[in-house]
């Protein structure tokens, strides 16, 4: 409790009973309003978030029409920020309107003592304030605003700096907007918005300044493949040079692997083949898969048992599917379609199959009994379809680069092992859930503190060590929550915009648990299908045709984007993966059909 607050309220009234007026740090008549666009009606032009953190609503506001949002994630606190050029030895009143829980405002690069003030909860519009005064040498300050990490977004309006203006013939301000475009194996492409007054702009890579441009775009060339580089932006004019922008960090795709081209037409459709059991879709023969499908997937592949490694494959029983041809004739079949030009793959796990690779025991007995199914059946290659609780992380298991949880371990290793043992021509698919992959985003494992779903961007690892062998990651955009995309916001399943932002994803990276350090490389455009359920009886998320053709038409000619804006145009998009076949089948093959019809260019 806080002993000296009586008095104060006693002198403050004495004060006043005597016509007196408390000497405070109001405004002089000569103070000028010094913050650019503190009411946000500009949207946050003069204004850097951190992680990409901040964005303009329409409502709540203070006044006005518009209002600063910024929503703290992982290890960012959503942090928003301008420098304003100010006098030495000056005095400053730096006020502003909040909403939310854990609002901080205040003023860094004083010159004296920095300031802050904040607020534990405001559920509705309060204000908060502080004053400072600059140091001898000082010519600038930055304001900002933040929240506080693991809380949730808040809200800024009407946020001013009062007091005398600084030297008319300053730096520009620093830039926002820095945003990472497409990326190949050597060059990235980078953007960022025009910054008033300013000339010229140097772009950092790393520590160093690699390039000083006139304009508001560079592509950074010479870089390694599958490697993560960080870039900042300053502008210049006259007067000097502005702080550097908040940081992007992006990736370019790896080399070499994964088939590219040679093996799968340009644009492919996959789709997976209930062969071993019978559901509401009915029995497809393989003989009557019709030629529209480029990958079949036999489904599925189950283990004996969760961790025995052994992995069994048969047709579905006569009982349960009166129609099922003798093995004979599916082998004929498979062969008659290789023949074609199709491949055809065993998918390992499914719902029901759960794999958990334990040992180096059952590491080698996967790798043996799932040579024997290829081998039987002639097949082309893996899909790895592990779901549910195959794959999670140890606690203290935090870098996706160097997993070290043996489930993990193992599965790469054997998947290795079977790509040596067949070669360049064998092909290898995963079909993740949106859990396992762009969750990651977020949350991987069980966090640094532990507490967290142990199984979060869990097949993380897998992807990135067998990126350059991997022919196809199509990720199961159904059966999900709702996903954080690149743009800080929550996507949902069922229309154009949910396979977008999580499709942006894979192509563009990301910093995985919001660690820009252990950054998630982008993989190549070929290397990408968009997964999604063939009816509505397929899964929870079904996509109409129409918003699955405005998904193709965002991804690979930036056309029909809605409002997700992504970070490049990728017309080398693999192509679709259903679930299923069968089901499409019964939905009188929608699905392919409208796959068929789409003009890739």
């Amino acid at each position: 409790m806080d002993r000296t607050r009586p008095f104060t309220l006693a002198l403050a009234g004495l004060l006043a009973a005597g016509g007196l007026v408390a000497l405070t740090p109001a405004a002089h008549a000569a103070d000028t309003e010094l913050a650019r666009n503190g009411g946000f009606e500009s949207g946050l032009d003069g204004w850097s978030c951190t992680a990409g953190s901040g964005a303009v609503v329409t409502s709540p506001v203070h006044s006005g029409t518009k209002a600063l949002q910024a929503t703290p994630a992982g290890g960012d606190n959503a942090r928003c920020s301008q420098t304003v050029a100010v006098r030495p030895d000056s005095t400053y009143t730096l006020s502003g309107w909040v909403r939310g829980g854990y609002v901080y405002l205040g003023a860094s690069g004083t010159g004296t003592t920095d300031v802050s003030t904040w607020t534990q909860s405001a559920p509705d519009w309060q204000r908060l304030g502080t004053t400072f005064t600059t140091g001898p040498g000082t010519t600038s300050v930055t304001i900002y605003t933040h929240g506080w990490y693991g809380t949730g977004a808040y809200q800024a309006d009407d946020l001013s700096l009062l007091g005398p203006g600084g030297d008319p013939g300053r730096p520009p301000a620093t830039p926002t907007g820095l945003t990472a475009g497409s990326a190949t194996t050597t060059t990235i492409g980078l953007s960022w918005p025009a910054v008033p007054g300013a000339t010229s702009y140097s772009v950092q890579q790393g520590s160093a300044v690699v390039a000083t441009v006139t304009g508001t775009s560079y592509t950074a060339t010479g870089l390694t493949p599958g490697t993560a580089y960080t870039f900042r932006v300053t502008a210049a004019n006259d007067a000097g040079e502005s702080a550097p922008s908040a940081p992007v960090t992006a990736g370019t795709t790896s080399s070499g692997g994964g088939n590219p081209g040679g093996q799968l037409p340009a644009h492919t459709l996959v789709g997976y083949l209930h062969s071993s059991f019978a559901n509401g879709s009915g029995y497809t023969r393989m003989a009557d898969v019709p030629d529209a499908w480029d990958v079949i997937d036999l489904a599925f592949g189950e283990p004996t048992s969760a961790t025995s490694g052994d992995i069994r494959f048969s047709l579905c029983p006569a009982a349960e599917c009166p129609n099922v041809e003798s093995p004979a004739e599916f082998k004929a079949a498979i062969k008659a379609k290789q023949a074609a030009g199709k491949k055809v793959l065993i998918s390992i796990g499914g719902q029901n199959g759960q794999v958990q690779l334990t040992t180096a025991a059952a590491r080698d007995t996967f790798v043996s009994s799932v040579s024997k199914i290829i081998d039987e059946y002639g097949l082309d290659g893996l899909d790895i379809d592990f779901e549910g609780h195959s794959l999670s992380l140890q606690t203290g298991d935090t870098d996706f680069r160097n997993p070290t949880t043996p489930v993990v371990v193992n599965l790469i290793q054997a998947v290795k092992t079977l790509k040596a043992k067949y070669g360049s021509g064998f092909v290898l698919t995963m079909a993740p859930e949106t859990f396992f992959v762009q969750l990651g985003y977020q949350y991987y494992g069980s966090g640094p503190w532990g507490g967290q779903d142990p199984r979060a961007g869990a097949y993380l690892p897998v992807v990135h060590a067998l990126r350059d062998d991997l022919t196809l990651l199509h990720v199961q955009d159904y059966n999900s929550g709702s996903i954080m995309g690149l743009d800080n916001q929550y996507h949902s399943m069922g229309g154009a915009d949910f396979h977008i932002a999580m499709t942006d994803m894979l192509l563009t990276g990301f910093p995985v648990a919001g660690n820009a350090d252990r950054f998630f490389p982008p993989l190549r455009p070929d290397q990408v299908a968009i997964g999604l359920p063939a009816s509505t009886q397929a899964g929870n998320g079904h996509t109409a045709p129409a918003e699955v053709t405005k998904t193709l038409n965002c991804l690979t000619k930036k056309t029909d984007c809605g409002t997700y804006q992504t970070h490049g145009t990728w017309p080398a998009l693999r192509g679709l993966m259903t679930w299923s076949i069968n089901w499409d089948r019964y939905n009188q093959w929608a699905f392919s059909r409208n796959f068929d019809a789409y003009p890739w260019s």
